[in-house]
């Protein structure tokens, strides 16, 4: 009939269109309301204070800048290797304080503050974060050690570009679609699934292929984020450490990875338990006409006569 032809076509429709934007739509969840929430992007970031990597990264980062900084106050290029080694032991040992994990936690949080109100106003500055604190910090500990000249360390506000002004309106435009996919894309992608299945000719068939495309959606978006994270770190400048890089990687698309699991576990428990209940119905038992007379009992077999 024409009628279940187009409630079929209408229905695969609706269904492809709901399993193609559950990825997307968990990708911009994940943007919309993990990464631009400052609460938890600075929960994200904490555990990465206690990273080898990330500390090594800080270190580097750190203690060449306060080596920079000296050499343009103080001549002490002559000693420059043996000083070297002092700075960059008070910046680990510094990182594995308590100091630094509320120092790590603060920097994160003003930095994502700078951002989003970046992203979020008409302002075209660039978004800068200042190293004096952490500077402040090190200097204190490289003069309780006696390290020469520690005392004379000049304490300057280093700004550091964290977000460019060229890039500001290109990322602000992407930033405000994020905020609106964010919320309607998941909505849109469960009320196409569910008009779908409603639609279906037959349902069960429909919800079994609702759930394997969800699956086929989760296990892509899984592969994404492995590819991603290959191209990101083939990417970085040449100064930029690869395992800090890759930590700070994980950490922040650790939601959107658990998501995707999610995704693919679902959609593959539920097209097996619909699949299950299709042979493991109970059969049952035939409904009697209203008026029908009642089935009459079966005749009891007649006894046998015992042999003499």
């Amino acid at each position: 009939m024409p009628s279940r032809r187009l409630r079929s076509a209408l229905s695969a429709l609706l269904i492809a269109l709901s399993c193609l934007l559950a990825p997307f739509g968990a990708l911009a969840a994940w943007a919309a309301y993990g990464l631009a929430d400052t609460g938890r992007y600075v929960t994200t970031m904490a555990p990465l204070a206690a990273d080898p990597a990330v500390r090594e990264a800080v270190v580097d980062t750190v203690g060449d800048g306060i080596l920079r900084a000296v050499d343009e106050h103080l001549d002490i290029r002559p000693m420059r290797g043996s000083v070297r080694p002092f700075v960059h032991d008070a910046v680990r040992s510094f990182t594995q304080t308590r100091a630094f994990r509320l120092a790590w936690d603060t920097a994160n949080r003003v930095t994502h503050d700078a951002v989003l109100r970046a992203l979020r106003e008409e302002d075209e500055h660039a978004v800068m974060v200042d190293l004096a604190p952490v500077t402040a910090q090190v200097k204190r500990q490289l003069t309780h050690d006696h390290v020469p000249f520690a005392a004379r360390i000049p304490v300057e506000h280093t700004a550091v570009a964290v977000l460019p002004a060229g890039q500001l309106t290109v990322l602000r435009k992407g930033f405000h679609v994020l905020e609106v996919a964010g919320f309607w894309l998941p909505v849109a992608s469960v009320a196409f699934a569910v008009a779908g299945i409603a639609l279906a000719v037959r349902r069960r068939r429909a919800v079994v292929a609702t759930a394997l495309g969800t699956a086929l959606g989760g296990a892509l978006l899984a592969l994404a984020l492995c590819v991603g994270r290959g191209l990101t770190l083939a990417d970085l400048p040449a100064g930029v450490s690869h395992p800090a890089a890759g930590a700070v990687y994980d950490a922040l698309t650790g939601t959107l990875r658990t998501a995707a699991w999610l995704l693919l576990g679902l959609g593959l428990t539920v097209a097996l338990l619909t699949w299950l209940t299709r042979y493991l119905r109970l059969p049952r038992p035939a409904r009697r006409r209203r008026g029908s007379p009642a089935p009459a009992p079966a005749a009891a077999p007649a006894p046998t006569r015992a042999r003499a």
